[in-house]
């Protein structure tokens, strides 16, 4: 497993597959196999451990994933915290089992920045995403955020403007 700072790409022409770990939903996200555009794909409901790893193996297989970055969520400081260290163990384990290399991306802002897309969407978006209702969706809708970072920041790019711009105007970071 490696952090985010080190460049790591994944093979030529294959997807990444992105996970927003929580303690009861995984969300989940696919890059295109250019690895340009991320896309929400679904929220895996937690059951246990041995089903999780079982059904994100399953998903992987299915979207042809040579690579998965998963949320980081650190603090606004940028120490980790129990959740923190929890994810990182739980993407040891992802690696270990699946057999596929495994990168953190900081995940700072992913969640309020997919609530502020609910927002502008007028609600919809979430239901239309997962059938399920709308914290579902959004938890796929944080994990496309935390891979299109991951592709930007794997292309050279700079942290997205968007959080550059809510630190500068003292906004709540999450």
């Amino acid at each position: 497993m490696t952090a985010s700072t080190e460049k790591r790409a994944a093979p030529a022409a294959s997807p990444i597959l992105a996970l927003d770990y929580g303690r009861k939903r995984i969300g989940l996200a696919v890059s295109d196999a250019s690895g340009v555009l991320p896309r929400p794909i679904e929220t895996l409901v937690r059951k246990n451990r041995r089903d999780d790893i079982k059904r994100l193996r399953e998903i992987a297989r299915d979207n042809g994933a040579r690579l998965l970055v998963v949320g980081h969520p650190l603090r606004l400081d940028g120490s980790r915290g129990d959740m923190a260290q929890e994810v990182e163990r739980f993407a040891k384990r992802l690696e270990n089992q699946l057999g596929l290399p495994v990168e953190l991306m900081d995940e700072r802002l992913t969640s309020w920045e997919a609530e502020q897309l609910e927002d502008q969407f007028a609600g919809p978006l979430a239901a239309a995403l997962s059938g399920k209702g709308e914290k579902h969706g959004m938890d796929s809708v944080a994990a496309a955020i935390i891979l299109r970072d991951y592709l930007q920041q794997r292309r050279g790019n700079s942290r997205n403007t968007v959080r550059a711009n809510l630190r500068a105007k003292g906004r709540p970071q999450s």
